[in-house]
């Protein structure tokens, strides 16, 4: 495929707070994943660092409260672990992705190690009662998923 996209993260208020590109891997009906390299300076997080170019493969779901991304280090290829984001469902659109941001993150290390990160956040948004529903069954479905190791982890 490899077929340029933007990716949009955007907030509560439908704005973009940031954005970048990829190339699409593979694109189905609901589902696009695509790779894209880290493009911030070096920073240390979670017992690792992810670096400028590190490799990301990245799964949007158009039918999910929640997108994956699977970082490689740009050295060596070897994974560094998974950032799971909670957000709406993405909006999958010929040469972009985007998706409303909803705080809450899983990150998942190599050897499995599990942590919810930015619960305050998540807790401080005005979601309605419905929102805040979707969001803590996607987080436990991504936990789920990942000990049963269906893809794509």
């Amino acid at each position: 495929m490899n077929e340029p996209i933007r990716v949009l993260k955007r907030n509560l208020n439908n704005e973009v707070t940031w954005q970048y590109d990829g190339h699409v891997l593979k694109r189905e009906s609901n589902v696009v994943v695509l790779e894209a390299f880290f493009n911030r300076p070096d920073v240390p997080f979670m017992g690792i660092t992810l670096k400028e170019n590190d490799r990301f493969v990245e799964t949007f779901y158009s039918d999910r409260w929640y997108n994956i991304f699977e970082i490689h280090d740009r050295d060596d290829g070897q994974i560094k672990g998974w950032y799971c984001n909670i957000g709406r469902p993405a909006v999958i659109e010929d040469g972009s992705v985007s998706y409303v941001d909803l705080a809450l993150d899983l990150w998942i290390a190599p050897d499995g190690k599990q942590t919810v990160l930015d619960e305050d956040e998540f807790d401080a948004l005005g979601l309605s009662v419905e929102d805040r529903k979707e969001a803590r069954d996607a987080l436990a479905e991504l936990r789920s998923l990942f000990r049963i190791k269906r893809p794509p982890f």
